[in-house]
């Protein structure tokens, strides 16, 4: 088990979280941020929102307002038992219906003089404030959530904990005459039995293809990853990608694997993880800070009909955070100069998820994630192994 990096201690994170985003407001020239995207709500206050499905989500949006020189943010919530202990009461509002225009207006009278940045606001808001020239708030959260303090790691260390015991439960659901839904459904009681705060990924239990051929089919010719769970029967043979994410304290996990249905897997497949596994061991070689995205791609190589070993709409690696999937991207389609100019920082988390595929025989996929660190990484997952099969 992966070791811990600290003794979490949540005041300590939104704190640093707090001066993290007013640092970026201000290399920004950001007087004021307002936040309606949960997840970034949740970055600057502390504060949560129950799950829900779309319609009440949007009606029980919580908004927070920071400024540049204050020393507490505002939030606007309907749910202030979730708010943390060290925001003071006068700070802590009643929601303010965004959807609504007169809602909109209300919130925008409130605000503060200054340049304004917003990020997933409601059309209504943006309207309320089109004569105050908003700015994407992007360029306040992406800095600021780039690298992570010890306790956001130690976050997504403990999420990525709970995510592992949860599929090491799950596992043995995965047999012949079983519905690939049982996966799902196995997944979604343990990570609950097991404390998560939230599912943040809807279970993949994907039953794969021999070839792409088979379909269905992309505009990149390769593979199609992920599809929606379906009811679909196991079979003997099956190869199955599965990759799930939970949130903990507002920080997602990430695992990837590929399970081989009613037996252990066969020479071919053994021979696909060795691939699998020299990929991310040349990768994992190269991080250090100030190495860049396109250090990692180079060292990363290619497979053997020379192409790059990853889904061409997806990674060779991804950030992990608030979201499961952020900031910093490596091997996108943003191209060559964007890899080059990433530089790598202590901090950074890298999700690698790389694909090995012998069309005609499916291939291998897993995830291992790392944080950058002053002379190399640390984990923050459990290395992938090879799936013993399950009889």
């Amino acid at each position: 088990m992966t070791a811990p990096l600290c003794a979490l201690d949540l005041s300590r994170m939104y704190r640093d979280r707090y001066v993290k985003v007013q640092a970026a407001m201000r290399a920004a020239n950001v007087d004021v941020l307002v936040l309606c995207g949960a997840n970034n709500v949740t970055y600057a206050t502390g504060a949560r929102t129950p799950a829900a499905d779309q319609m009440r989500a949007s009606w029980w949006r919580a908004v927070a307002v920071v400024e540049a020189a204050g020393d507490w943010p505002r939030i606007y919530t309907e749910f202030p038992e979730s708010i943390p202990s060290e925001l003071p009461a006068e700070v802590v509002h009643q929601a303010v219906e965004v959807e609504t225009p007169a809602g909109a207006r209300q919130l925008v009278a409130e605000l503060p003089a200054g340049t304004v940045a917003i990020d997933d606001a409601p059309f209504p808001l943006w309207a309320a404030l089109e004569a105050r020239s908003p700015v994407d708030a992007s360029i306040v959260l992406a800095p600021a959530k780039l690298t992570k303090t010890l306790d956001e790691l130690e976050c997504i260390r403990q999420a990525q904990a709970i995510n592992e015991e949860a599929i090491r439960l799950t596992r043995p659901f995965a047999v012949p005459g079983a519905r690939a839904t049982d996966c799902s459904g196995a997944f979604l009681r343990a990570v609950a039995e097991l404390g998560c705060t939230a599912n943040t990924v809807d279970p993949v239990f994907q039953v794969m293809p021999k070839s792409v051929a088979a379909g269905p089919y992309s505009v990149t010719g390769e593979v199609v990853y992920p599809l929606p769970t379906r009811p679909q029967e196991l079979a003997v043979g099956d190869v199955m990608w599965v990759d799930t994410g939970i949130n903990l304290f507002g920080y997602a996990s990430d695992y990837g694997a590929t399970w081989v249905i009613g037996r252990a897997p066969d020479e071919l497949q053994r021979d696909q993880f060795t691939r699998w596994r020299a990929i991310v061991d040349r990768a994992l070689a190269a991080v250090q800070p100030g190495a860049t995205a396109a250090d990692l791609i180079a060292a990363a190589g290619v497979d053997r009909a020379g192409k790059r070993p990853w889904l061409s709409y997806f990674y060779l690696a991804h950030g992990c955070g608030t979201d499961s999937a952020e900031m910093p991207f490596v091997g996108t389609d943003l191209g060559d100069a964007f890899d080059a100019s990433l530089v790598l920082q202590p901090g950074m988390v890298l999700v690698f998820e790389p694909v090995v595929w012998d069309d005609g025989r499916a291939g291998h996929r897993s995830e291992e994630i790392v944080a950058v660190s002053e002379t190399g990484y640390v984990r923050l997952s459990e290395p992938a192994t090879l799936d013993p099969g399950a009889s």
